[in-house]
């Protein structure tokens, strides 16, 4: 009687990254991806972040903390303890240091203003700039086109990464 020995069963999450490292195999485009997925990150959550949220009375002093980021951010870090609580923790981190630079420039230009768009617009157009540049390097389309929740994989593929290194099981 020979017993075989039955590989564990691989994490849905390791297979989406496994998916994703597909169109990502390249040093240069790897190297373009830690640089500007972190800059789509913010700027889109800075474009967001500026579109007028209607005043709710009943939050009282609360107002100020709800805006239309924060639906997309509960959306997407439901999604990401879904897949990894430990990579949901780490990407409450990056938010919050997001948020907190985002909240500066509020400071500076004024919420909504045509400054605050044009430097988040800006930042998105470039750093999707350097993401197609990247992925013509690799000579391989980006995720995203086969599957749109590869729009949220990218970020936390690269916060796997830190994992890996620190060796934190995530």
């Amino acid at each position: 009687m020979s017993k075989t020995v039955k590989a564990p069963e691989r994490k849905p999450i390791d297979i989406l990254f496994d998916k994703y490292a597909e169109s990502h195999q390249d040093h240069t485009n790897k190297l373009i991806h830690w640089i500007c997925v972190p800059l789509i990150v913010f700027s889109l959550l800075g474009l967001v972040w500026q579109i007028p949220f209607p005043k709710l009375d009943f939050l009282g002093q609360y107002q100020t903390f709800l805006n239309w980021a924060s639906f997309l951010l509960a959306f997407s870090l439901y999604y990401y303890f879904t897949l990894s609580p430990v990579l949901f923790f780490l990407m409450i981190w990056v938010v919050s240091a997001m948020s907190f630079v985002i909240v500066k420039i509020e400071l500076l230009v004024g919420l909504g203003s045509a400054t605050a768009y044009g430097i988040y617009a800006g930042i998105f157009v470039l750093a999707w700039v350097g993401q197609f540049i990247g992925h013509k390097i690799e000579g391989k389309k980006p995720s995203f086109l086969e599957d749109v929740k590869f729009l949220l994989i990218g970020p936390i593929w690269l916060l796997h990464f830190i994992c890996k290194k620190i060796g934190l099981k995530y």
